[in-house]
């Protein structure tokens, strides 16, 4: 028997919860779910839809910076979203500040990435 499932969220750590939340919610017409105190002494801020969201946590004490992500264990390398128009928030991306790079087109769609001020890396596709 086949089942259904989905990612609910991710969670990870930035330097300024609220910003990063403004900045997804800008781009992606998110909204915040929830936000208050967390583990550790922290603070959470939950920005998404109503399927699925980010929790963008801050510890107590200011976090260490990763370097390299993709040469350590744990680290997070990316969050994809599919987008419907990669144009049109392309543009959004570049007004907010933010440098695209690594456009591509191959299958199955069309994407570009973007490091934020935590020097997360999203990658934005589009299937259309």
């Amino acid at each position: 028997m086949k089942t259904t499932t989905r990612l609910e969220h991710i969670n990870v750590t930035v330097s300024d919860p609220d910003k990063t939340a403004a900045m997804l919610s800008e781009l992606f017409d998110w909204s915040i779910r929830w936000s208050g105190a967390s583990i550790e002494n922290g603070y959470t801020v939950h920005v998404g839809d109503e399927q699925q969201y980010i929790a963008l946590y801050k510890p107590e004490i200011k976090p260490e910076t990763a370097n390299k992500s993709y040469l350590m264990v744990n680290g997070l390398n990316h969050i994809a979203i599919v987008v419907e128009d990669l144009t049109a928030i392309e543009h959004k991306v570049i007004e907010l500040g933010y440098k695209p790079f690594s456009h591509g087109n191959y299958e199955p769609g069309k994407r570009f990435y973007f490091r934020d001020e935590n020097n997360i890396e999203f990658e934005l596709v589009s299937y259309n």
